[in-house]
């Protein structure tokens, strides 16, 4: 490569601006790894890759690389078993031969030719010791100027053995791509790297994102947001116009900004010089690792301005009246020979737009009377340039006295809806420095409200949450209007809600009962809520299916129910419900079940019958039995005076019995009676025996 080459490259070194986000970074103390990028268009893929570190990359352009292509899906179904091809295994930079044609016609070409093949690689400047830092690190510029230029020039990056265009790729597949270092692993170990990707993820090159420009004295400052599009491109073109329609290229080289510190910036500044007074344009275009240039931005437009030399300051002010202040200000004599004269600017907020409310005053003046305060102002004070420039001052906040607090509010309003979403709404007040309302929300009418608000609330609606299934079936609402000196208006009128209900009545519960003379008799404690618009009783039979209404119950102090139509020998089970008046039901009260028992006597035990057995010491009775369906008699003994009392039961098919055990010169009386097995009884037959 002859010298006059060579030292033009090296000059091309020392102008560029390093900083493409496709530089890979170095990391030498871990396994060099193979870093690799993609961009899919219409028709076919494009791939860039290489090793990270200075050292891998060097031994990669000795050795070369292998790319290997695993077709894994095909019309969006995963292949069971990946197809693989191997695209290439000697993926390295031509030879030198070409590099010097190569270097001639392209910058790009001229730096990776020096980096790959130059007997030097030192970025001059500095002199001393930053002379011998640059040759110290010169393999570190090599590596970081190599993957610049092929960042910047697809073509050179193929050149350079680190780039590929897959035109063989199909629409309806997808691919992992997979590129290997045939370095060997005794010399270096290296990790393979590897992309997804298919043409079906394809996109077009998205617009630059919020580009602006600021338009100073002599100069324009651009910025626009690259943190977003990082992933995309790796720098920009930057173009001019005078026109609007004539633009040129700012710069020989797309821009890249240098990030200095290891925090990325989210945006990247570029400043031009221009001339005052005149107006200009510009935009901007991404540049891809691929060399892709994707679609211009807005246009920013505007011309420099001469900056005034002095600055008005706001010093003091004096209140006239609630409405009326005088305000003064500080400003160099020799300043109003470049000025037409002063303009006064008020906001209602310190961040807001500043309006003119009075103009023309004279340079000479440094005070002006402004009669139309509102609760809250904030004022700067201009100086008008000669040359249509300008310069604010400081803003300065003036408050006049206010203790008048805002109207009551009124119209306040709400809904409440099933989920338990509350709506409120109310009239607006119309005070100007009102600042919102203070909501607050009870359970009770007359308790201590909760404030729902931190702040003021700026609007005349609210949106609140409550709980719909607990005991309160009401809400109370009330509001508070509040001006910007925190006055506070009275308290709106209470609005109460009443919540959808949807919490059924606690149930009533019985208490006792019983059956007498063939009748049964309820007793109850109904149910606790205070909805309740009544109770009903069901009663069901043992063959019946379903419950049967038997009562209604209009009178919530009715607690009691005699239940004539009962008939003996059947089992009856009785329930109770609440009803409120959303026709809500509780549930059923726990059921009492009675069996109504059989009253109606059958005809004695016959031939009942006692003799005395002095031989044994006993009484013998005897009775006929020859009644059906008995299950056993009871036989009751009495004896002088003494009352009687169930003495034995005695099984159904007995018809005697010897009582032994007795005293003499007694009389026993004894009674029996018949136990069948429907629950009936039979009537009494007596016997008188004197021992």
């Amino acid at each position: 490569m002859n010298m006059c080459l060579q030292k033009r490259i090296l000059i091309l070194i020392a102008c560029i601006v390093l900083g493409a986000k496709g530089v890979i970074g170095q990391v030498e103390n871990r396994i060099p790894e193979i870093k690799v990028i993609a961009r899919a268009q219409e028709d076919r893929i494009l791939l860039r890759w290489a090793l990270n570190t200075p050292v891998s990359w060097k031994k990669g352009n000795r050795y070369g690389y292998s790319l290997e292509r695993y077709t894994i899906s095909r019309d969006r179904k995963t292949l069971p078993n990946p197809e693989k091809v191997i695209i290439a295994q000697n993926f390295m930079p031509v030879p030198i031969s070409e590099w010097e044609a190569i270097a001639a016609t392209s910058d790009k070409g001229a730096i990776m030719a020096q980096a790959l093949w130059g007997e030097n690689f030192v970025v001059e400047g500095g002199g001393g010791l930053a002379t011998m830092i640059n040759r110290a690190q010169e393999q570190q510029q090599r590596f970081a100027f190599a993957l610049y230029a092929a960042d910047q020039d697809f073509e050179i990056a193929q050149k350079a053995g680190l780039g590929y265009v897959d035109t063989t790729a199909k629409p309806n597949e997808k691919y992992l791509y997979k590129v290997i270092s045939n370095i060997p692993e005794f010399e270096l170990e290296t990790k393979e790297g590897g992309v997804f990707i298919g043409i079906v993820d394809y996109e077009p090159l998205p617009e630059p994102i919020d580009f602006v420009g600021i338009f100073e004295d002599k100069s324009t400052l651009l910025s626009w947001n690259t943190k977003l599009l990082k992933n995309t491109y790796n720098s920009y073109i930057i173009e001019r116009s005078n026109n609007g329609a004539d633009f040129k290229h700012l710069g020989d080289i797309p821009y890249a900004a240098i990030n200095k510190t290891n925090k990325e910036n989210d945006r990247t500044i570029y400043m031009d010089s221009i001339t005052n007074n005149t107006n200009y344009f510009y935009r901007i275009k991404g540049v891809t690792s691929f060399g892709e240039i994707g679609p211009v931005s807005n246009v920013v437009t505007g011309s420099g301005k001469k900056v005034l030399k002095y600055v008005p300051h706001l010093t003091t002010k004096n209140f006239q009246s609630e409405n009326e202040v005088v305000l003064h200000w500080e400003f160099p004599v020799e300043g109003e020979k470049d000025i037409t004269g002063f303009t006064l600017k008020r906001s209602d907020t310190d961040n807001g737009i500043f309006n003119p409310v009075v103009t023309n005053i004279s340079p000479e003046s440094r005070s002006v009377r402004y009669t139309k305060l509102r609760t809250t102002n904030y004022f700067k004070i201009t100086a008008n340039g000669k040359e249509n420039n300008q310069r604010d001052s400081f803003s300065m906040l003036v408050q006049p006295i206010d203790s008048i607090p805002p109207e009551k509010p009124k119209g306040l309003q709400g809904i409440v809806d099933s989920t338990g979403i509350v709506k409120l709404k109310w009239t607006p007040n119309t005070e100007e420095d009102l600042v919102g309302y203070r909501i607050y929300r009870g359970n009770l009418k007359n308790e201590e409200y909760s404030q729902l608000t931190q702040s003021p609330h700026p609007n005349n609606s609210y949106i609140d949450t409550i709980q719909v299934n607990n005991l309160n079936s009401k809400v109370f609402y009330k509001i508070i209007a509040v001006d910007q000196r925190y006055n506070n208006s009275e308290v709106s009128e209470i609005l109460e809600l009443i919540k959808p209900d949807i919490i059924p009545p606690t149930n009533p519960v019985f208490t006792t009962y019983k059956v007498h003379e063939g009748k049964v008799d309820l007793e109850w404690v109904n149910s606790s809520s205070e909805d309740v618009t009544g109770h009903y009783l069901y009663r069901k039979g043992k063959e019946d299916v379903d419950w049967n209404l038997t009562l209604q119950i209009r009178d919530p102090k009715q607690t009691t129910y005699t239940d004539k139509y009962v008939s003996e020998g059947n089992y009856y089970s009785y329930t109770l419900i609440a009803r409120d008046h959303s026709g809500l039901e509780s549930n059923p009260a726990p059921p009492v079940s009675i069996v109504i028992p059989k009253t109606t006597l059958k005809s004695g035990v016959k031939g009942f019958y006692g003799s005395v057995n002095t031989y044994d010491k006993a009484i013998q009775l005897s009775w006929r039995n020859k009644e059906q369906g008995i299950s056993a008699f009871e036989l009751y003994r009495a004896y002088n005076e003494k009352p009687s009392s169930l003495y034995k039961v005695l099984p159904a098919k007995s018809n005697r019995f010897t009582d032994h055990g007795l005293m003499i010169n007694s009389t026993y009386k004894y009674i029996i009676r018949a136990v069948f097995t429907d629950g009936t009884y039979s009537q009494y037959s007596t016997v008188n025996v004197k021992y």
